[in-house]
C-alpha cells in the first residue's frame, strides 16, 4: 500500500500550467494517485494503463514528465522507456520500481530516466521529484526561448540575460553600424573577441574580412613588419612583397586583442595609421590608403598604464570613442544556468542528449569563476567527456568545482588521517545520491551494513 502524508510543493506558479505530465502504470491506485498529485501542483496529466496507450498519447501530445511503473504492459517500462529516449529526447522519465528490485531503477537511469521511486512511496517524496523536474523543465523551456531570441540578434555567440549583458548588447546595437574605434575592456575568458566579432558581423562590413591580431603573441621584432607589411629586400629573409595585417582588413575589422601589450615605440606608429588612415609597409616609401576599423581590446588597466608612461594618452583617447566594459562572471551569475544549459547542448550528442543535475547546477552557479565564461565552457565539456549517463552529475564536475566553499577538500600539501577522508567520502556520497543509503553505498563500493555502521559512529561523535 502506498504511503500518504501531508506536505506541499514550493512551484513558482507561472508557467506550470504549461508542463504536461503522462502517468503510465496498471495499478489503478498508483496511477491515480500520482495523476492526482500532479494535478494538485497545476500540470497537465494524461494516464495510460499500458504501453500501447502510452505510444499513442506521446505521438498526438506534447508530453514533458512522463511517470511509468517498469512492470507495465505490454512492452515494459524499460522498452518504454528506450522508445521515448529515442522519439522524444527532451521528455524527462520518472520510473516507479517495486521495493527489492532497485537493480531495474539504477538500468532505467543509465538507460536515461531521470529519476525512480521505489513502491511503496510517499507522496511527499513524489512531490519533491515532480518539483525537482518541473523546475528542470521550464528552465529548458525559458532557455530555448531565449537562445531563439539571441540567435535573431545575431550575436554571434554572445550569451546573457543579465542587465549587464542586456547593456553590453545595446552598445553593440548601436556601434555596429558605424565605423569609429571600439575599445573593449573585461577580464580574460569574459568573451572579447565575440563582441568585436559581434560588432563586424552585425554591421555593414560583415562581407569584408575580419582580422583578429593577439598583440601579446606577436614576436617583438617582428610586429611592424606583420601590422603595416614589408617589401621586398627590406630585411634578411624578405624576398617579396607582403601585405601587413592592417592592409589585409582593409574594408574590414582589425581586432587588436591585448593591446596592452603592443611596445610603445609601435603605438607610435599605429596612432599614426588611425590618424591618416594610411600604412608604410617597411622599407618603403610609399604609404597605401586603407579603411580598416579597428577594435582593440585588454584585460589591463589601460588608465593606470597611461599614468604609469606604459601607454600613450593619445593613443588611448583615440581607441576609447566607445569603451564596452565587459562584467565578469562572477558579477552575472544569473547567466550562469544559461550559459551552462547552452554548453552542454554544443558539446552533446544530439543523438543521445545529456542534462545537468540540480546539484551540479547548484555548484556552477555557486562558483566564482576566475576563468570566466572560457572555464565555464571548458568545465561542461570535460564533464560531457566523461560522464556515462544522461545526466551530468557533481562528480563529472572539475575537482575544484566539486566541494562546497565549507567541505574543500585539503591541498595537496595538506595531509588528513585516513579516517577524515574517509567521513568526507561518506558524507558526499549521501549528496549525491540525495541520502539514498544504498544508492550511496553503491557509489561508495561497500555494503550497506558497513555505511549504516560508519553513520552511526558519526552521529554518536557528533554528541
Amino acid at each position: 500500500m502506498i504511503a500518504h502524508s501531508e506536505g506541499g510543493i514550493a512551484l513558482a506558479r507561472e508557467g506550470i500550467a504549461s508542463i504536461s505530465v503522462l502517468v503510465v502504470d496498471d495499478e489503478n491506485s498508483a496511477r491515480d494517485l500520482c495523476r492526482d498529485v500532479a494535478a494538485e501542483t497545476g500540470l497537465q496529466v494524461r494516464t495510460a494503463s499500458n504501453t500501447e496507450q502510452a505510444l499513442e498519447i506521446l505521438d498526438q501530445y506534447p508530453v514533458d514528465i512522463l511517470i511509468t511503473d517498469l512492470r507495465v504492459p505490454q512492452l515494459g517500462g524499460i522498452e518504454l522507456l528506450k522508445r521515448v529516449r529515442e522519439h522524444f529526447p527532451q521528455t524527462a522519465v520518472v520510473v516507479l520500481t517495486q521495493y527489492g528490485t532497485i537493480d531495474n531503477a539504477v538500468e532505467a537511469t543509465r538507460l536515461g530516466a531521470a529519476d525512480y521511486l521505489t513502491k511503496p512511496f510517499h507522496v511527499d517524496e513524489l512531490r519533491r521529484k515532480l518539483d525537482r523536474l518541473v523546475r528542470a523543465q521550464m528552465l529548458d523551456q525559458e532557455n530555448r526561448v531565449l537562445r531563439e531570441q539571441l540567435r535573431t540578434r545575431g550575436f554571434m555567440g554572445l550569451i546573457g540575460i543579465s542587465p549587464q549583458m542586456e547593456r553590453v548588447f545595446k552598445i553593440i546595437e548601436k556601434v555596429c553600424q558605424h565605423n569609429y574605434p571600439v575599445l573593449i575592456l573585461g577580464e580574460s575568458g569574459t568573451g572579447k573577441e565575440l563582441v568585436a566579432r559581434s560588432i563586424h558581423y552585425s554591421g555593414p562590413r560583415k562581407a569584408k574580412p575580419f582580422v583578429p591580431v593577439d598583440c601579446s603573441a606577436l614576436v617583438p621584432t617582428l610586429i611592424e613588419s606583420e601590422l603595416f607589411g614589408y617589401v621586398k629586400g627590406a630585411f634578411t629573409g624578405a624576398i617579396h612583397n607582403k601585405r601587413g595585417l592592417m592592409e589585409t582588413a582593409d574594408g574590414g575589422t582589425l581586432f587588436l586583442d591585448e593591446i596592452g601589450d603592443l611596445p610603445i615605440d609601435l603605438q607610435a606608429k599605429l596612432l599614426r595609421v588611425l590618424q591618416e588612415k594610411e600604412v608604410k609597409p617597411v622599407g618603403s616609401t610609399e604609404r597605401i590608403s586603407i579603411s580598416t576599423r579597428v577594435i582593440a581590446a585588454t584585460n589591463r588597466d589601460l588608465e593606470s598604464a597611461v599614468r604609469t608612461g606604459a601607454f600613450r594618452q593619445d593613443l588611448f583617447f583615440r581607441l576609447n570613442v566607445v569603451q564596452i566594459k565587459l562584467p565578469p562572471l562572477r558579477e552575472r551569475k544569473g547567466d550562469i544556468p544559461f550559459l551552462a544549459n547552452t554548453f552542454v547542448e554544443k558539446f552533446s550528442d544530439p543523438a543521445r542528449p545529456v542534462h545537468l543535475s540540480e546539484d551540479a547546477m547548484a555548484r556552477l552557479a555557486a562558483y566564482d569563476w576566475p576563468g570566466n565564461v572560457r572555464e565555464l565552457e571548458n568545465a561542461i565539456e570535460r564533464a560531457v567527456a566523461l560522464s556515462s549517463g544522461p545526466i551530468l552529475h557533481v562528480a563529472d564536475l572539475p575537482t575544484s568545482l566539486q566541494y562546497g566553499r565549507a567541505e574543500r577538500m585539503p591541498e595537496n600539501d595538506q595531509i588528513l588521517p585516513l579516517e577524515e577522508l574517509e567521513r568526507r567520502a561518506i558524507l558526499r556520497a549521501l549528496r549525491e545520491s540525495a541520502g539514498d543509503k544504498l544508492a550511496a553505498a553503491r557509489l561508495l563500493g561497500i555494503g550497506k551494513t558497513t555505511l549504516y555502521r560508519k553513520l552511526k559512529q558519526y552521529e554518536a561523535q557528533s554528541h
